[in-house]
């Protein structure tokens, strides 16, 4: 031992200077997935534990990866990675099953608009609001990621109703070619808007609610290595998530509910790490982060996924029913209709977080009893 080393020194946490928690969850993770799905409802309990776990560690290494790349790059790496391997599963889950999938990609899509523009946002707003009575953010920018929202939530999730090439809530394989090509266009055009041409429209930085200011600057191998661990933890949370769906499917039949819930409750699941980033950064006065990660993950899930299953779609020869029933329809409206009023001004209160929270409630009402 090393009599000259430091208290500050002996005190580092190992593994590249990470917390021995945040490596060792998800790891531990990663083992449980290895075991495979759940046999009873201890087996589920552990797994539901070591899921918080991984998610909690996702958090942690988003937030060092932020502070190392600075905004809005940290929100959009969390945002990219979660919706990445988010599209993953549901492309293996429709080559596995086929034509039962056909409406996985369409409630995928709107549950996640749901959780991130009310759930999220909505929690986001009252928590900040209760602390800090009132918070700012930049307009322009979340002004921009909302059209781009809205357009992207139209033309796949709404638009297919109205179509005539093809029968029912389906497009036909040109029209999917299409809007394959626009949605991925404009989330590319979104991430070059948000990380170059116009990156400071999606900051707003305010010096004494920085919670890193104060803090010494992260080390290049250890953003490398929390890179590298949060990819693990976001891979273990998405399948256990997964893992976890049987018995969830089994619970929700359990109290007769709709299986739609199901689905709702695997989204928040696999959105759950970008939920507490966004709300850890809310309580820290830093809405603008927390507007930044909803909107970026409600455009990535659509940008990205919808280009991915319209592929297995067309080399399969498989149909996706992307259009929603007349309800959620009304219900997107209205989000996207609220949206556009609650974060046109520039700052939120507690206000706009109850209106957002309400209509996520009904959302979820609605499902389980429609």
């Amino acid at each position: 031992m090393n009599a000259s080393a430091s208290p500050a020194e002996s005190a580092r946490p190992p593994f590249f200077g990470l917390s021995l928690w945040s490596v060792a969850a998800p790891i531990l993770a990663v083992v449980a997935v290895a075991l495979g799905k759940p046999e009873g409802l201890a087996s589920a309990l552990v797994i539901g534990v070591l899921l918080g776990g991984a998610i909690l560690a996702a958090v942690y290494h988003a937030e060092v990866l932020a502070h190392y790349l600075g905004e809005p790059f940290g929100t959009l790496v969390l945002a990219l990675a979660v919706t990445i391997i988010e599209c993953s599963l549901i492309v293996s889950i429709m080559l596995s099953e086929g034509g039962q999938a056909q409406a996985l990609a369409r409630d995928t899509l709107i549950a996640a608009i749901m959780i991130t523009i009310n759930g999220i946002v909505g929690i986001c707003l009252l928590a900040g609001g209760r602390r800090h009575h009132e918070q700012r953010y930049t307009q322009s920018g979340v002004s921009a990621g909302l059209a781009m929202l809205a357009t992207l939530s139209v033309l796949t999730l709404v638009l297919p109703n109205y179509t005539t090439s093809a029968s029912g809530a389906f497009y036909s394989s040109q029209q999917l070619v299409f809007v394959a090509i626009v949605s991925l266009l404009i989330y590319g055009t979104f991430v070059v808007a948000q990380t170059i041409r116009h990156r400071d429209h999606f900051l707003h930085h305010i010096p004494e609610a920085d919670d890193h200011a104060h803090e010494a600057p992260v080390p290049r191998i250890k953003a490398l290595a929390s890179a590298a661990v949060l990819i693990v933890a976001l891979v273990a949370v998405v399948l256990l998530a997964k893992n976890l769906s049987p018995m969830i499917e089994a619970g929700v039949a359990g109290i007769g509910a709709p299986a739609a819930l199901v689905g709702i409750i695997i989204a928040a699941l696999v959105l759950a790490p970008e939920g507490f980033a966004a709300l850890r950064a809310a309580k820290a006065n830093r809405v603008q982060t927390s507007l930044n990660l909803a909107i970026g993950s409600a455009l990535a899930t659509i940008g990205l996924t919808i280009p991915a299953v319209a592929i297995v779609a067309l080399v399969l020869g498989l149909e996706l029913e992307l259009g929603l029933s007349m309800r959620t329809t009304v219900l997107l409206a209205l989000t996207l209709l609220v949206a556009t009023l609650t974060l046109g001004r520039g700052r939120t209160t507690v206000v706009q977080g109850v209106i957002h929270l309400t209509i996520f409630a009904t959302y979820l009402f609605t499902t389980i009893v429609p």
